[in-house]
């Protein structure tokens, strides 16, 4: 699915200008799903947590069963290379991904011997700084690694989101607000999630059900070396009525406040704003 219309796609060893087709019909990964992706961003001419981006890709494959076969320093150099082929101020959406090629005599299992690899880079505006959204409540739950690679960022997780944001939606909302197996908030449909109540930040632990994302841990630094108090523990869904300010990060929007859930209404708050200023500050300078 493009995202947009000016795209440019690395595969087989060279850049090419569009989406250009990369899986075979045959393939694992278009067959039985074992495809992993992660996402970064260039904004402002800058490649923010760039790195750690594609260090988590091969993490993904590895926990996928797949071999990744792309360091990440070479990932570094191969992106950089496509950006050229965009405005030096375009705002782009990095997207790297490893999918199996072969299965076993089951066919289930992914073969290590080989592993397709594509880089996607799509012009994709940052949204505007007086974006926010609404959250809905869903019936459908986080799942844990005993029942899903969790520990992965693979698209075989993602149908579960979509339905959960598209209940969500059904009902008016933007986006859903998602428990995990034991009952209590985890994330969104697709970010992470922050409270913040007499001045001090909220955020679910990481538990096993949820990718504590890259740039969610951006934030709580940022934010704790700016002197803010960050928790990360369990929240309940009350918890979150209670806030004062609610705000999601996720490496597309990097961060946006909440400013309903259900019929709870939250104002854009001093927080979110300073957390927002944090990240923008700290991407400038690296």
């Amino acid at each position: 699915m493009a995202i947009s219309q000016n795209i440019r796609t690395y595969f087989d060893g060279q850049w090419h200008d569009g989406d250009r087709p990369v899986m075979r019909a045959a393939d694992h990964g278009a067959w039985l799903g074992s495809v992993v992706f992660d996402g970064a961003r260039q904004f402002n001419g800058k490649t923010p947590d760039l790195d750690a981006h594609c260090a988590r890709l091969n993490r993904s494959a590895e926990a996928l069963m797949l071999r990744p076969t792309v360091s990440v320093e070479d990932m570094i150099a191969r992106t950089h290379e496509g950006l050229k082929g965009f405005a030096p101020d375009a705002a782009i959406y990095i997207r790297p991904m490893y999918w199996g090629i072969s299965g076993d005599a089951t066919a289930i299992v992914p073969q290590t011997d080989e592993t397709g690899f594509t880089i996607c880079l799509e012009e994709v505006p940052m949204p505007p700084e007086t974006a926010s959204i609404t959250l809905g409540y869903t019936r459908f739950h986080r799942p844990t690694l005993d029942t899903a690679v969790v520990n992965a960022k693979a698209s075989c997780l993602y149908p579960n989101s979509a339905r959960m944001i598209a209940e969500a939606q059904a009902r008016g909302f933007n986006n859903a607000l998602v428990a995990d197996a034991m009952g209590n908030v985890a994330e969104t449909g697709s970010t992470n999630v922050f409270i913040v109540r007499d001045g001090e930040v909220f955020t679910p632990i990481p538990n096993g059900t949820f990718l504590a994302g890259i740039t969610r841990a951006r934030h709580i630094a940022n934010l704790r070396a700016d002197g803010i108090t960050v928790h990360e523990c369990v929240l309940s869904f009350s918890d979150v009525e209670q806030a004062d300010e609610v705000f999601v990060s996720g490496n597309m929007t990097k961060i946006v406040p909440v400013t309903r859930i259900e019929e709870t209404e939250y104002a854009i708050g001093p927080i979110t704003r300073r957390a927002r200023a944090l990240y923008w500050d700290w991407a400038a300078s690296t």
